[in-house]
């Protein structure tokens, strides 16, 4: 019987570290410059849903494509106008982890065909020094994209007649401090559940507000506009 090849020590060792180098390597790359050369967790969270709604008088179409200053569904203390179709959210103090914060949200409104797309262009934390210091600790990124749909025509949607429809994706990227003892896998996990049910009752409740808020129009009641501020 013929012998296998033996493989020295040192190849096995140059292997092992070209493959660590090359997983760090992934891993450096795939986190926002702000984190490089730290422990990151990334936590991701995804929600789609859809809300049946009733045409009043005036188009659900109509409604849907409104300028972005128009709308009343961005639940925020206060909301400042950046230009056309960027807004500045002050979310109000909220308990983190035992600290107190003041998220402050740029968010850009694009509207489509068929209605808006929202993306978090910023988020800033304001309050505690630990708050403030922790703006250097962490990315996010979410889009929210809404529409129209009919269900009679759309595939895949469990809905006869009309309804708003919202597919929303949040991405969080964080520092892990090193004497953290807690896998980053772990935080990852936890983070991510924690996430997907911020969505699971924010996604439904934004839909809820936005129909509301389209039969205020429709009766041409007074509404906090975006435009209010």
């Amino acid at each position: 019987m013929p012998r296998m090849p033996r493989i020295s020590r040192t190849s096995q060792t140059t292997t092992r570290t070209q493959r660590t180098r090359a997983e760090a390597t992934r891993s450096t790359t795939s986190a926002p410059e702000p984190l490089k050369n730290h422990r990151v967790a990334v936590l991701s969270a995804r929600k789609s849903a859809v809300y049946p709604i009733v045409e009043l008088d005036k188009p659900i179409g109509t409604y849907m494509t409104l300028p972005a200053s128009q709308y009343s569904v961005l639940d925020a203390q206060r909301i400042e106008r950046i230009d056309e179709t960027s807004f500045k959210c002050y979310v109000g103090g909220i308990n983190f982890l035992n600290f107190r914060v003041e998220p402050v949200l740029t968010l850009s409104v694009i509207v489509g065909e068929r209605g808006p797309t929202v993306r978090l262009l910023e988020t800033t934390l304001e309050g505690s020094k630990a708050a403030i210091e922790a703006n250097s600790k962490f990315t996010a990124t979410m889009t929210n994209e809404v529409a129209w749909q009919d269900g009679r025509e759309s595939r895949g949607i469990d809905v006869e007649g009309l309804c708003i429809a919202s597919d929303t994706s949040l991405t969080v990227t964080l520092q892990v401090p090193r004497w953290f003892v807690v896998p980053v896998s772990v935080v990852e996990s936890s983070g991510s559940k924690i996430m997907q049910k911020i969505l699971d009752v924010s996604v439904p409740k934004f839909l809820s507000q936005l129909n509301t808020d389209y039969a205020k129009w429709c009766a041409g009641d007074v509404r906090d506009t975006m435009d209010d501020g």
